[in-house]
């Protein structure tokens, strides 16, 4: 049986980071941070086989 690999990694000379970032400035990353949390509850809550990320 063949290894699965990531199509972005398996092309060569291409080093990429992350599809998405996530930037806040100093004020307002506590409030966002605390959105997120809420948002990751209410959607295991509701739909608990949704897939979401761990990190």
């Amino acid at each position: 049986m063949g290894q699965k690999t990531s199509p972005i990694g398996l092309r060569l000379q291409i080093n990429r980071t992350w599809d998405s970032r996530w930037f806040a400035s100093r004020e307002e990353y506590g409030r966002l941070l605390h959105e997120d949390l809420k948002i990751r509850r209410f959607v295991l809550k509701e739909v608990p086989q949704a897939a979401i990320s761990r990190s």
